[in-house]
């Protein structure tokens, strides 16, 4: 594998001041001393949680170019930010080739030059987070202190709450003894209420089940009705036409009777008339 062409700087290590949740840009340089072109990209261990803005190219004879580069607001295990790392490829571009997607497909791995940095998280006050094994661990007694600290005033709590409700209920108690027949009479005043707001509606839902059922009742009268009704024109109807039918019968047999005399007359008259022409 080559040696690294191009000068990068810082050299070993990107410093980032904060944390992961401040989003705090550090920025890379790269710059090409070298008379042809060349193509980089950058790759890092936690593509996720970086922005990398540009994260490839190409630098020109003498070019240079920052690169920034910026954690994303999310969580991130203390342990693991030791491990983050970012990593340089540059080849150089061969001549008369201008798609550089192209060439970072067909390029072997034998002409990749690489260079590697590594990750380091600095506090405001200058501590380095990378070695947060201790501080871990204090994070860690720290937090269960204070779930421990909670867990004790929820528990004070709720030992609070019963014993006023144990209080109130002995209170109540003594209050209901002392006050007895009253209370028996009260109660008892109650339940016949009760009672009798019961029996009421029962009978007001007895009643409109009754209700219901009449309703049901005069509906269907009231078809039978619509029924017979219709029945009755029907048959009313049938003999109308029964006696209309009858009624132009002897009509008809007498017009039958009359046509062949009115004829026999018709011809009389005609044949009277011919034989006048000829006499006259």
């Amino acid at each position: 594998m080559p040696n690294q062409v191009l000068i990068i700087e810082p050299q070993n290590e990107l410093k980032f001041r904060g944390l992961f949740d401040q989003g705090y840009t550090t920025y890379m340089k790269l710059s090409n001393p070298t008379n042809d072109t060349v193509l980089f990209k950058i790759k890092t261990t936690a593509p996720k949680k970086y922005y990398v803005r540009p994260n490839s190219g190409s630098l020109e004879p003498n070019g240079k170019v920052d690169i920034a580069i910026t954690p994303q607001p999310v969580y991130v295990d203390p342990n693991e930010k030791h491990k983050h790392k970012f990593m340089v490829q540059s080849v150089i571009a061969p001549e008369g080739k201008t798609n550089i997607e192209q060439v970072w497909k067909e390029i072997s791995p034998d002409q990749l030059m690489d260079y590697k940095l590594r990750c380091v998280f600095e506090t405001p006050r200058g501590t380095n987070l990378n070695d947060a094994g201790d501080n871990a661990a204090q994070n860690e007694v720290t937090k269960k202190r204070v779930a421990v600290a909670d867990e004790a005033k929820a528990s004070n709590a709720s030992h609070s709450s019963s014993k006023e409700a144990v209080e109130g209920f002995i209170q109540n108690e003594a209050k209901r003894r002392d006050e007895g027949p009253a209370d028996s009479s009260s109660v008892k005043t109650a339940f016949s209420k009760s009672e009798n707001v019961e029996s009421d509606l029962q009978k007001a839902t007895n009643e409109v089940i009754h209700l219901r059922e009449e309703e049901s009742k005069l509906r269907h009268e009231n078809l039978r009705l619509k029924e017979e009704l219709l029945r009755l024109h029907q048959q009313v109807g049938g003999e109308q036409v029964a006696a209309r039918g009858h009624s132009y019968g002897p009509e008809k047999k007498e017009q039958a009777v009359l046509m062949p005399w009115l004829a026999i007359a018709i011809g009389m008259a005609l044949l009277g008339i011919i034989i006048g022409k000829f006499f006259m």
